[in-house]
């Protein structure tokens, strides 16, 4: 048995990963560790932000561990919101309004292809490896659905014809960003 700690506070995510990883890793949350503060997400990539978090509680904890960034890269504004996806529409993070933004930006243009990419940098041993899992589709006009988190609401995946907010969590896991991330995560530690 050995410990790895997931920087995240979001019980439902350590939850989920839980279920997924090896029996033989204890997986610990940011609040197990006794890690409170903000931890800085100052880079310019989705990259960047996932292998900052990860080194931080490398060197500051000294426990092996695992962060993931997520970013909604829309193609008609040039990837956008891309890094700054979750404060897209200012420093309160609210997702309605960064919604209301994008669908705003994206009223006159004819191309709505967009991609959700999640990037998990995992610490390991004196290692950093990072996993990149993405999901393409397109920005509905308008809101659909109820269930999800973020964007989810107004992004459609490739081949479906409903958003991630009217998806069970089972099949958009199945076939999201995150999941497809967090399945190259755990098979690169059942290895």
């Amino acid at each position: 048995m050995y410990k790895l700690v997931f920087a995240t506070n979001n019980k439902n995510k350590l939850k989920e990963v839980q279920a997924l990883i090896p029996q033989q890793i204890v997986l610990l949350s940011l609040k197990d560790i006794d890690c409170f503060e903000d931890i800085p997400e100052t880079q310019e990539t989705i990259e960047g932000n996932a292998i900052q978090k990860a080194q931080y509680i490398k060197k500051h904890y000294g426990y092996d561990c695992f962060a993931d960034d997520t970013g909604l890269e829309v193609s008609a504004l040039n990837g956008a919101p891309g890094v700054y996806s979750a404060r897209y529409s200012g420093e309160k993070r609210d997702s309605n309004d960064n919604m209301n933004k994008l669908l705003k930006e994206l009223k006159n243009k004819s191309d709505r292809s967009a991609q959700f990419k999640t990037v998990i940098a995992l610490h390991l041993n004196g290692r950093l490896e990072t996993f990149t899992g993405i999901c393409k589709g397109e920005i509905t006009t308008e809101k659909h659905g109820e269930k999800g988190f973020g964007y989810d609401p107004i992004f459609k995946p490739k081949e479906y014809n409903i958003t991630f907010a009217e998806m069970d969590l089972a099949t958009k896991n199945s076939i999201g960003h995150r999941g497809k991330a967090i399945s190259k995560l755990i098979t690169f530690l059942n290895t």
